[in-house]
């Protein structure tokens, strides 16, 4: 019996031992990371054709279309939420005339959470945007039929390219800065 109980014994404390184990990695565990789109919605709209509708007797030429593109993002009140706005503007130009001019801020709610601080904003200005983008174009390629202009589809855009952009400025205007400091 006594070796029953020995064996007993050295069960209990090896589940003693991991018990105490799988509580240290409860705790040590890290949250889970999360991208949840709450809302997706159009926050503003316009479209303006100010050359209608003699623009549609003009020249055959094919139009001179520019597409820019904004982000704007902001946190909420509630913890983990931000609204992020795409902003893509279309203008479209025959000749030296409007043909028309589009604005589309579409917007969603995301829940972002357990990704290091660091991180938010690659989420919030490229993964956000790329999320928005198929709204917009479809919100942008509604308005220009409804105007009376051939279908627009715009081109896939390259947000992480323009995130890399934005902060090679960004450290460009910083070394500006400390030259400037430094000649001072």
């Amino acid at each position: 019996m006594a070796d029953n109980d020995n064996i007993k014994n050295e069960d209990s404390e090896k589940e003693d031992s991991l018990n105490e184990n799988n509580a240290g990695t409860k705790q040590e565990t890290k949250p889970t990371p999360t991208f949840d789109i709450r809302k997706i919605y159009l926050k503003d709209t316009s479209l303006e054709s100010p050359n209608a509708p003699g623009i549609f007797l003009t020249s055959n030429n094919p139009p001179d279309v520019s597409i820019d593109a904004s982000i704007k993002a902001a946190k909420l009140d509630q913890d983990d939420y931000y609204d992020v706005s795409l902003g893509i503007t279309v203008t479209s130009k025959i000749e030296d005339k409007t043909a028309f001019l589009v604005e589309v801020h579409q917007a969603g709610v995301f829940q972002i959470s357990g990704i290091p601080e660091a991180d938010i904003p690659l989420a919030l200005e490229i993964a956000c945007p790329n999320v928005l983008l198929p709204f917009a174009r479809e919100a942008i390629a509604d308005l220009v039929a409804k105007a009376g202009f051939p279908q627009l589809l715009i081109s896939p855009i390259n947000f992480e390219g323009l995130h890399l952009q934005k902060k090679e400025a960004q450290k460009a205007q910083l070394e500006k800065e400390q030259e400037t400091i430094q000649t001072h």
